[in-house]
């Protein structure tokens, strides 16, 4: 990962575990701001799509290698004993690592609709988009 500093705020934390992901070769990443969705558990949410349990173990040991060299503390992880899907907690954000089955099983941007959207540019900055493009645009569903 290039030089990268502590994120500040949660919209950074979401932007910095979305690139650590796509460094990964994860595909189809979104981040989610459901700031403005009432009853949300979180003010982000990170998904991304994996092809194989090792892969996913790969981004999360990146994510919290990543954590952990920028003096953050390391989220709380959940989902090693499925290898479906795995979850980080950073309790403001939450990052879904899925494979293609369980992403398109439980349709999570489909659930929070509400929420605004953004991929990460080629600048690794986010770019807001609207769902239905991002879905046309992804090997989501």
């Amino acid at each position: 990962m290039g030089k990268i500093g502590k994120p500040q705020t949660s919209k950074g934390l979401a932007t910095f575990c979305a690139k650590i992901a796509e460094e990964k070769i994860a595909i189809d990443s979104i981040i989610m701001n459901l700031t403005e969705v009432e009853g949300a558990p979180a003010d982000f949410f990170v998904i991304c799509t994996c092809g194989s349990d090792v892969q996913m173990r790969a981004v999360v040991d990146a994510v919290e290698k990543a954590c952990v060299s920028v003096g953050m503390k390391r989220p709380r992880v959940e989902g090693f004993t499925n290898t479906q899907w795995i979850l980080l907690d950073f309790f403001d954000v939450v990052m879904h690592i899925m494979l293609k089955d369980a992403r398109n099983f439980y349709k999570i941007e489909r659930l929070w609709s509400d929420a605004s959207f953004s991929v990460l540019s080629e600048k690794g900055t986010p770019r807001v988009v609207k769902l239905d493009e991002f879905l046309s645009n992804s090997n989501v569903y």
